[in-house]
């Protein structure tokens, strides 16, 4: 179906107070983690935080106020994006799940990536209600909230942890919001509930390092793991498809010259996601 024959869905208003509700909760954490009984990695945790809200609602604000139909806007923000969640996931994530516990580990990337499939899937049946919240902006919030509880559990039993490795961790989070921004854009839905995976990172990071949970290994495996199947599902997702009939040639417009510019995004559908891993790789090689 052409994306012009879409129904407007106006989820303004609902957005924007759940967005909003995202923003207050975690100007509330940031000052408890800063001004009250926190451990000292909470510093890190508050950066890391405000980094991630930050690049993805400025990335998402710069996605919605792009006119007009952009396929290399898209191709360049889902490629970086999700060449960035995929590194990230494979180094940071699945050698913690794995470490921790092999089997256990393996069962909860399992369990990430099928509720994150679960969750996409159940989504499409709900695209035509006004709701509040659009499968693309719950699935980031899923994979923000779960990075962000893996993000506090890392800084909370490993505080001497640097600032950038956190920061390399949400490195995609500009180029998502981007790319889910001009997705709901070409849509017709609001980009205002990203605010809410835009504040995920820190709604769950900052509560887990003020509070001492248990370091049980079993415990740990799991929630690495799921959090890192939730990173690869997401990732996988926003991998730029540059085929006859898909999002890419509906942006683009159906032409004759459609097959000859589906060529060219390919090819740099190859360049931005294997930019977007580099950039982790580099992040990964500065902390090091």
């Amino acid at each position: 179906m052409d994306i012009k024959s879409k129904p407007y869905i106006n989820n303004t208003g609902d957005g924007l107070l759940l967005g909003g509700l995202s923003t207050v909760l975690l100007v509330v954490f940031t000052a408890v983690g800063l001004f009250g009984p926190a451990p000292p990695e909470i510093g890190k945790l508050v950066v890391i935080s405000w980094v991630a809200f930050a690049a993805m609602a400025g990335g998402a604000l710069v996605g919605a106020r792009t006119s007009g139909r952009h396929p290399r806007g898209l191709v360049w923000g889902y490629g970086l994006a999700s060449g960035a969640m995929i590194a990230s996931a494979a180094a940071f994530l699945v050698p913690q799940a794995i470490g921790q516990d092999p089997r256990l580990g393996g069962f909860g990337i399992a369990a990430g990536i099928l509720v994150g499939y679960n969750a996409h899937t159940i989504g499409h049946r709900l695209s035509h209600l006004d709701l509040p919240m659009t499968t693309t902006a719950t699935e980031l919030a899923a994979h923000a909230l779960s990075a962000g509880l893996i993000i506090g559990v890392i800084y909370g039993q490993m505080p001497e942890l640097g600032l950038l490795l956190g920061v390399a961790i949400v490195s995609h989070k500009g180029p998502a919001g981007y790319a889910a921004a001009r997705r709901l854009a070409l849509d017709g839905k609001s980009a205002v509930p990203l605010l809410l995976p835009s504040a995920g990172v820190g709604l769950t990071a900052l509560p887990v390092a003020m509070v001492a949970l248990p370091s049980a290994p079993a415990i740990n495996a799991v929630v690495f793991g799921f959090a890192a199947g939730v990173f690869l599902h997401v990732a996988m997702d926003f991998l730029p498809s540059c085929e006859v009939g898909g999002e890419i040639d509906q942006a683009a417009g159906m032409t004759e010259t459609s097959h000859e510019l589906l060529d060219r995004l390919r090819v740099q559908s190859l360049l931005s996601t294997t930019l977007g891993g580099v950039v982790v790789v580099v992040a990964w090689l500065l902390v090091t």
